[in-house]
């Protein structure tokens, strides 16, 4: 049956029956004329909306619309790094609270999400480049976030293999987060989907939202290829196709669409037992459990709604890797994807009220999508259930770009394809 609970008994019993008993994770659930909230996308923050809408709120007549199936979105395209080392007020609190949840999330939801706290090193190779991590780790410190800052001695001892002397970037030390990590992208989904929908929270897959049903400046409902479905509230939660998606609304939203490429290698054995990023570029990498290197960098720079990207890139990409650790020169790429990144103008996410009554948004997540989930379906969720915005989202406020309140992280103005 669907929803039982995962234990070791189960296990044992199971393999007993030789596994004859395991159900669906989730019901199919068919669309009802009307729920009380709708969350239009059925990725990990549209997922993590809903299961604490039933769980936190009380607010458990929720159906979750997804287009396509679940976790064919971004999702389950991610290189699944999930960290709190952010410098900006408006920013570290809710990473900080999304760490949290990472760190009791199988034990809430009841599943296995792999969530791997391996710690991410942020390596630097000048000294200004220093100066400015040290900034970053107090700020981190300030708020109660663990940051340590590492010389080159220290970093060496955790990685030997590396060049620190002659290489084009010489490596000089590091900004560490020990509870970093890594988490299961597919897991996620999976496990937010099933812990909703015991919960009661509909799942409705293959079903597009074509449009939205607007009567006297109040968002009633959506249209869609199952047929017009009424809501008390609709929460948007459709990453890169946000801007998409609103404008069936009236909407024009501050936000581009880029494709963000992520690649993985043939199985290798094990080299790097953390997260890493390269100061000098932008390319980090870690490495997964079945052995293959899970690496990325920079979006494509032209605008996209393609879960593919180009060439350059991916010769950028490999440029970053073979400056920071030249042996991957002799590892063979595997495969590679891409995932639709919903750009904000300031590269900082938006959970807020739209100018439609009854219709909400939670879009603008860039590159900080996946880390964010847990954070982004708890504020949401706050949101749609109180009409106010939860504490550690103040300032993902839509009129922040109209009244110059931007959480500008990278320090880049207003370039969403430079975040």
């Amino acid at each position: 049956m669907a929803g039982q609970s995962y234990s070791i008994f189960s296990v044992l019993r199971e393999a007993l029956r030789g596994h004859s008993g395991w159900g669906p994770a989730w019901r199919e659930a068919e669309p009802k004329p009307r729920y009380d909230a709708i969350i239009v996308g059925g990725g990990g923050h549209g997922l993590a909306t809903a299961y604490y809408l039933a769980r936190h709120y009380g607010i458990r007549d929720v159906a979750v619309l997804e287009k396509g199936w679940i976790g064919s979105g971004n999702v389950g395209r991610n290189t699944t790094i999930v960290r709190s080392n952010y410098l900006l007020p408006g920013n570290i609190p809710f990473y900080e609270t999304s760490m949290k949840l990472w760190e009791g999330l199988e034990q809430d939801l009841n599943y296995n999400a792999m969530v791997s706290q391996r710690g991410i090193l942020n390596l630097y190779h000048s000294d200004a480049q220093r100066d400015a991590y040290a900034r970053r780790g107090n700020a981190m410190r300030l708020h109660g976030v663990d940051a340590e800052l590492l010389d080159s001695a220290q970093v060496r001892r955790m990685y030997p293999w590396l060049d620190y002397d002659n290489a084009r970037f010489p490596i000089k030390g590091g900004l560490l987060q020990r509870r970093a990590g890594t988490v299961r992208h597919d897991a996620v989904a999976w496990g937010y989907a099933r812990a909703a929908d015991r919960l009661g929270v509909d799942i409705v897959q293959n079903c597009e939202v074509t449009g939205f049903r607007i009567e006297g400046g109040r968002c009633t409902g959506v249209e869609t290829t199952r047929g017009a479905i009424g809501a008390g509230k609709v929460g948007l939660a459709c990453a890169g196709n946000s801007s998409r998606v609103a404008a069936m609304a009236g909407l024009t939203l501050p936000i581009e669409s880029h494709v963000l490429q992520a690649f993985v290698s043939e199985a290798v054995k094990p080299v790097i037992d953390g997260v890493m990023t390269f100061g000098a570029g932008h390319f980090y990498i870690s490495q997964s459990d079945k052995g293959g290197l899970v690496f990325g960098g920079d979006i494509d720079g032209y605008n996209s709604y393609a879960q593919r990207g180009n060439l350059p890139v991916v010769e950028d990409v490999l440029e970053g890797g073979m400056a920071l650790m030249p042996r991957i020169g002799r590892v063979r790429l595997l495969r590679s994807w891409g995932g639709i990144m919903d750009m904000s103008m300031d590269g900082s996410p938006i959970i807020d009220r739209t100018p439609v009554d009854g219709l909400y948004l939670n879009a603008g997540w860039c590159y900080g999508g996946f880390k964010a989930t847990p954070a982004s379906g708890l504020c949401f969720a706050h949101l749609l259930a109180r009409d106010e915005p939860h504490a550690d989202a103040r300032a993902y406020r839509l009129d922040r770009f109209a009244s110059g309140h931007m959480i500008d992280e990278k320090g880049v103005g207003n370039q969403p394809n430079l975040h």
